[in-house]
């Protein structure tokens, strides 16, 4: 509800109307700005640490001593006791698929003749349930199964930028 239907009065608008005759003359001052904005993020320490550790082909996690568990990815408070984490540990780029899915349509919304294979990894050397989400490769969507054994394929060391994309997918460890 507005204004006017509250008070009973019409509202008042005060201002300089702009229109193309009072433009010319220079009696409206215009000024047109455009910002300088940066979108800035700040790893913090965990996430930091984990994403130098991706560009030099490791994967590194945090223990918290009393839950005993392995968190990958790191974090530096434990979420289920609230205290800091103790130490880093590397874990393996080895691990079993947890859940997977099927996409037929890609970030762009395009659809795919052949679909991605995205999967939670339970990384081996982690605590159960802890795992990170990626993509699988080098296998047929029929061929892929929950609990799945694969390993890391890392993209050539002068390719890395210290991002999770430093793993290309993850591929079956054929027994």
């Amino acid at each position: 509800m507005d204004d006017e239907a509250i008070l009973g009065e019409p509202r008042v608008l005060r201002g300089t109307a702009l229109n193309q005759a009072a433009l010319k003359r220079r009696e409206v001052f215009t000024t047109s700005y455009s910002p300088n904005l940066r979108y800035a993020w700040d790893t913090g320490e965990a996430i930091g640490r984990y994403l130098e550790e991706l560009k030099q082909g490791r994967l590194i996690a945090r223990l918290c001593r009393k839950c005993e568990r392995v968190m990958i990815p790191p974090r530096i408070f434990c979420e289920r006791c609230f205290r800091r984490t103790d130490d880093w540990v590397y874990v393996k780029d080895t691990g079993k698929v947890n859940t997977f899915s099927l996409c037929y349509v890609n970030w762009e919304v395009r659809r795919l003749n052949r679909p991605e294979i995205p999967a939670v990894i339970e990384v081996d050397g982690a605590s159960p349930g802890m795992g990170i989400l990626h993509l699988l490769g080098n296998v047929a969507p029929e061929d892929v199964r929950v609990g799945m054994s694969v390993r890391a394929v890392w993209k050539p060391p002068s390719r890395r930028t210290g991002s999770i994309t430093d793993i290309a997918h993850w591929k079956p460890i054929r027994p």
